[in-house]
């Protein structure tokens, strides 16, 4: 009995170091995540000449297919919208907030390197945003160009689509590629803001990119009043009350 004992605890202590061996080696089967974080404030040369490349081949005065799109709606805005980032001068909130929306779309008619321009309008009753997005025809290289702009201290939309808000923030979709952008970036707490100068003709030249397609799709015109037609935030979520009977009034006794 006693030999039987040793030889099953020599066989237990043997196998423990390939046991402890396993548990220390990675699982080759679990899928690796390859995480890129984009230098927003402080792009390379070699990305500053890409994205005023991609800027320079928006078309000025495209033609537009007669074919078109235009929505509106309300958005329920649980976490912060992607144009927020570390530092930015937006207002931001822990609650969730609803927003009211307007989209644009045209297509480019001719055989261009875009195929379509989409632009939307967004307000949660903080911050006011733009954006301004180009769909690549035949994506190789570049998939698309977007730029936004935004505000929290102007009184209405009108005001906001008229006063041609200079771009805050371009980004390039690459196809096969990690993204390419570029925003305005403020000071922390750590230290004071990056110099930005030399990004200054890319932010100038977003911006007239902006201002030219809000007069092509007819911003200042369409964005007021399809808000016009979108119920408050608070009428939108109400419930409707249940209806109640009508009650007869009381027969007096004879």
């Amino acid at each position: 009995m006693i030999p039987k004992l040793i030889l099953t605890l020599a066989g237990f202590l043997l196998t423990l170091p390939a046991v402890s061996q396993q548990a220390g080696e990675p699982n080759s089967n679990q899928p690796q995540v390859k995480v890129n974080l984009l230098n927003v404030c402080t792009p390379s040369a070699e990305e500053q000449k890409e994205i005023a490349a991609a800027l320079a081949r928006v078309p000025k005065q495209p033609l537009f297919a007669p074919d078109f799109e235009i929505s509106h709606g309300l958005s329920t805005l649980a976490d912060a919208p992607n144009f927020l980032q570390p530092g930015h001068s937006a207002q931001t909130s822990d609650e969730p907030s609803v927003a009211r929306y307007v989209r644009i779309r045209r297509e480019f008619a001719v055989q261009a390197l875009f195929a379509r321009v989409q632009y939307s309008f967004s307000n949660d009753g903080q911050n006011m945003v733009e954006t301004l997005v180009l769909h690549v025809r035949d994506p190789k290289d570049l998939i698309q160009v977007s730029m936004e702009d935004s505000a929290s201290a102007i009184s209405s939309a009108e005001n906001m689509v008229a006063a041609n808000t200079p771009a805050s923030r371009i980004r390039l979709e690459r196809f096969g590629k990690s993204s390419i952008a570029l925003a305005r970036c403020t000071g922390s707490e750590n230290g004071p803001p990056p110099d930005q100068s030399a990004y200054e003709p890319l932010f100038r030249s977003a911006s007239e990119v902006l201002a030219n397609y809000r007069t092509l799709l007819g911003v200042r015109r369409t964005v007021p009043a399809e808000l016009a037609q979108i119920p408050s935030a608070q009428k939108a979520t109400e419930k409707p009350k249940s209806a109640r009977p009508a009650t007869k009034p009381a027969e007096e006794k004879k």
